[in-house]
């Protein structure tokens, strides 16, 4: 094993760490049961007192064996490693730990930011814990559903039983909890430093351009385009800048050319030369 891979199994257990915790003292002692196997295990635990370590474990492995089926056997290993790590950490950590809170906003709040960090590192190193993205493959893969539609199905399942057995308050809050988890494992993924796009059209782009060289130390990308209404050519700059420089550039354009379209969007991340380096 090189040490790419003991990082790699590093973050795996790391994030199984951390979503076993959300669930020890947030969303299992407060009836939160957010979705996925964790989710339906938290509504068998209430129902039965059976441990939910070793309930996720029962319920993975035939979904793992069938996904093994369906997408091959080099889908195995850490998804094993990331089922069996989850299912013993929450086992180890319940006896031990107590509620944090008994303010179920809080709890789904924070169940969702730990549990979401927890899952969004595990995907971040190639890992998985079985869980709902099996169950939604699997519904893609029988049905032709989509795995998002998918998703939303298997989760939709575990919050309707948890509104059954418990009450219809707690299910809404698992909603919130299922919302913040993906919105949370968005940015671990994705990371904190956003960045603005720009496309500029304009008919002093030259200009344009080499502000943005010497006055930003930024490069553009420019592409050739033509008006759909005018029908005249047209020059389009591609510029990837920090948010603090907005409002700079912004200025800068208008003072070279106040009838500049610039259109300015969200950009997510940014992999190469002079930004984050590409991760094989």
């Amino acid at each position: 094993m090189n040490k790419k891979n003991i990082i790699e199994y590093l973050g795996i257990t790391a994030g199984s760490f951390l979503i076993a915790l959300a669930l020890t003292v947030f969303l299992v002692p407060n009836r939160i049961a957010a979705g996925g196997v964790s989710g339906l295990a938290t509504v068998i635990y209430y129902i039965t007192s059976f441990p939910i370590g070793i309930t996720m474990l029962i319920i993975n492995i035939p979904l793992f064996l069938a996904g093994v089926k369906i997408m091959g056997k080099s889908f195995g290993v850490r998804t094993i490693y990331g089922i069996a790590s989850l299912s013993i950490f929450t086992d180890l950590l319940q006896p031990h730990m107590t509620s944090l809170t008994d303010d179920l906003l809080l709890a789904s709040i924070y169940g969702g930011v730990v549990g979401g960090i927890g899952l969004g590192l595990v995907f971040r190193f190639r890992g998985t814990t079985g869980g709902t993205d099996l169950i939604a493959s699997l519904i893609n893969y029988y049905t032709g559903i989509s795995v998002g539609e998918g998703l939303l199905i298997a989760d939709g399942i575990v919050v309707t039983l948890a509104g059954i057995f418990f009450n219809l308050e707690v299910a809404l809050y698992a909603a919130v909890t299922i919302f913040i988890t993906s919105q949370t494992i968005d940015v671990i993924q994705e990371g904190l430093n956003f960045k603005k796009g720009l496309l500029i059209i304009s008919d002093k782009a030259e200009e344009i351009n080499q502000m943005v060289v010497d006055d930003l130390n930024r490069s553009t990308t420019e592409f050739a385009a033509k008006g759909g209404y005018t029908g005249e050519k047209k020059r389009v700059l591609l510029c990837i800048i920090s948010r603090s420089e907005v409002s700079e550039v912004k200025r800068a354009v208008a003072d070279i050319d106040k009838d500049a379209f610039v259109i300015i969007s969200n950009v997510h991340e940014v992999l190469g030369e002079g930004f984050t380096e590409i991760v094989r």
